[in-house]
């Protein structure tokens, strides 16, 4: 089972975003020190917490930053996009960094509805919900495979040739597993934001269009996890991720707190920051119960490859908790 990290470039408090983009660049070099697969960088716009608005932008520093790690989007969500402008930056990353760059594409918006309409060029209606189509059609560019009839048909001659990005669809929902199986694609299943995909998986596996794009199938999960030496050091340090996620579920908006701001909230609200947050999985502690709960999210998903987000306020706890996880799970 391959180990890889979804980073999110979280902005602590007291820190900026620039430090948090910075922090990236570091993370991802340490990653490739350690053997992780793959690096793949979110998108998430009009937050204070999260600094990775354009991931391409980041992969192009820690692409150039390391020499070994694939490095690509987790994702790109389309719908914010014309399909040939995605297709030529990464055809152009390629073209940089050769077969190490990866395409994985999303149909969420990564925001609210607000931020999502400041980000259309055409703000006369709202974006048509059209992701199947767009999908096809980044297809189409990347693979060189529209019909010589398609009006676009010329526009698949892409800067970075002969290099092209490999692709992958992101989700977190049944539709995107039936997506990812009908195009062939490789399928990266969000856990940390909906734990119940297991069925999709299966579904996905079951049902993949063998040689559409891929010639099998390949299952990625992503999962929150933070780890640090004790079980009970791991969970103090993650309060502050959960005091977060806590306050994102009522619809309010911050950088991430320090340890200490984290547990005065908890306190103050009367909860216990290790109570589960409904619907959602974190997976907190030592080495051994966090490479424990890994090694059953991947059986449960019958997962290819498992890709690790962590947060935490201090980058050295965020460095060692995947340092702690690439040790557990050699």
């Amino acid at each position: 089972m391959r180990i890889s990290v979804l980073d999110q470039s979280p902005i602590s408090d007291g820190m900026t975003g620039a430090d948090a983009l910075r922090n990236s660049v570091d993370l991802a070099r340490l990653a490739e020190a350690l053997g992780y697969h793959r690096y793949w960088i979110a998108e998430h716009h009009g937050t204070p917490m999260l600094a990775s608005a354009s991931p391409e932008i980041l992969i192009g520093a820690v692409a150039a930053a390391t020499t070994r790690l694939r490095v690509g989007s987790g994702g790109v969500m389309l719908p914010h996009y014309s399909p040939l402008k995605v297709a030529e930056v990464f055809s152009m990353l390629a073209g940089l960094y050769g077969d190490r760059i990866d395409l994985a594409v999303g149909r969420a918006a990564g925001t609210d509805p607000r931020t999502t309409f400041a980000l259309q060029r055409d703000r006369r209606q709202m974006a048509p919900d059209d992701f199947p189509s767009q999908l096809a059609e980044l297809l189409g560019y990347i693979e060189d495979s529209l019909p010589p009839d398609h009006p676009f048909a010329r526009l698949s001659l892409l800067p970075g040739r002969p290099g092209h990005p490999s692709l992958a669809l992101l989700g977190s929902s049944e539709q995107s597993s039936i997506w990812a199986a009908e195009t062939g694609l490789p399928y990266a299943f969000a856990d940390f934001i909906n734990p119940n995909g297991a069925a999709y998986a299966r579904a996905y596996r079951r049902d993949f269009a063998t040689g559409a794009y891929a010639p099998e199938p390949h299952m990625i999960v992503a999962v929150n996890a933070i780890c640090a030496e004790t079980d009970e050091e791991a969970w103090r340090i993650a309060a502050s991720a959960r005091m977060v996620l806590s306050l994102l579920l009522r619809g309010q908006l911050l950088p991430v707190p320090s340890i200490e701001d984290a547990l005065a909230w908890f306190a103050s609200e009367g909860l216990d920051p290790r109570t589960p947050t409904p619907n959602r999985r974190t997976i907190v502690g030592s080495p051994a119960t966090v490479r424990r709960a890994l090694l059953a999210v991947q059986e449960e998903y019958e997962a290819d490859e498992v890709m690790v987000v962590t947060i935490t306020h201090a980058h050295e706890a965020r460095k060692r908790s995947y340092e702690l996880i690439a040790e557990a799970m050699r």
